[in-house]
């Protein structure tokens, strides 16, 4: 059992949803708390919530600032301690069918859910490795960041599998360095993400509408809730896990595809 009592932790979209449940995890733990989001009122019920149990800061951050990402790191390390914990996980849910895609909407979806990650990254990592003292970073994906089937959604596949393949690399990267490294694949949450995704959208149309949410909604209401996929991510760390799943949804999509892939590699000859 590690622990992990007295680190500091740094989450993006640490306000709600996945975020708050990985917050909740660690402050019952004795984690100090820094919660970084873009909604000011969910980061000051969040933080009211978590100060009872632990130190917390709060800071408005927009993932795909990288000045405003360095001066939250500078603030929170000078409240709390230096960060150890990492967790990259501020994201949304874009949709646009393919002949209604364009570079606005490029822009928004990869500068979210890949540029956030590797923002996140840029800022603490070189922290962690300067100190010597090892680190643990992990990063939000989803399970249609495996399996391409299981989302025909472009936009938020291509940087999903991206944040995966980062990991995956990163991983063996700083492993020398003491940093250790998991990627989160949930399947459905119960999470407002959805309308998230729309308040982050900025007029280019990236969001769901009509019947289309209201289905999507409703599939990740039936999911995991937020305080079981804190638990399931804290106990893959304490595993040294380097994918976390939180069910098995992506499972027969997962099978076909190594199977596909396999098939396709030519048999050397004799």
């Amino acid at each position: 059992m590690r622990e992990w009592e007295g680190s500091v932790a740094f989450i993006t979209g640490g306000a709600q949803g996945i975020g708050l449940g990985i917050a909740r995890a660690l402050g019952e733990r004795g984690v100090r708390l820094a919660l970084a989001d873009v909604d000011e009122a969910a980061l000051e019920r969040s933080r009211d919530e978590l100060s009872r149990i632990t130190a917390v800061e709060a800071v408005r951050l927009d993932v795909r600032d990288r000045a405003a990402f360095a001066s939250a790191a500078d603030e929170v390390e000078a409240k709390l301690g230096h960060v150890t914990l990492l967790f990259n996980n501020a994201g949304i849910a874009p949709y646009s069918p393919v002949s209604e895609l364009g570079y606005d909407k490029w822009d928004l979806a990869l500068g979210v859910n890949l540029t956030g990650v590797v923002n996140g990254i840029q800022t603490f990592l070189p922290r962690m490795i300067e100190r010597g003292r090892g680190g643990y970073v992990v990063n939000t994906s989803s399970g249609s960041g495996l399996v391409a089937d299981a989302s025909p959604n472009v936009l938020y596949v291509t940087a999903k599998f991206a944040v995966v393949g980062l990991s995956e690399s990163l991983r063996s990267a700083v492993a020398r360095h003491g940093v250790e490294v998991s990627v989160l694949c949930p399947g459905p949450v119960a999470t407002d993400i959805v309308r998230n995704t729309l308040a982050a959208d900025e007029g280019v149309g990236i969001g769901l509408g009509g019947s289309v949410r209201e289905a999507v909604e409703a599939y990740l209401a039936g999911g995991t809730d937020i305080d079981s996929v804190g638990e399931m991510v804290v106990a893959g760390m304490e595993a040294g896990a380097l994918w976390i799943h939180t069910d098995d949804a992506v499972r027969p999509y997962l099978e076909a595809r190594m199977a596909a892939l396999l098939e396709s590699i030519p048999v050397p000859t004799a």
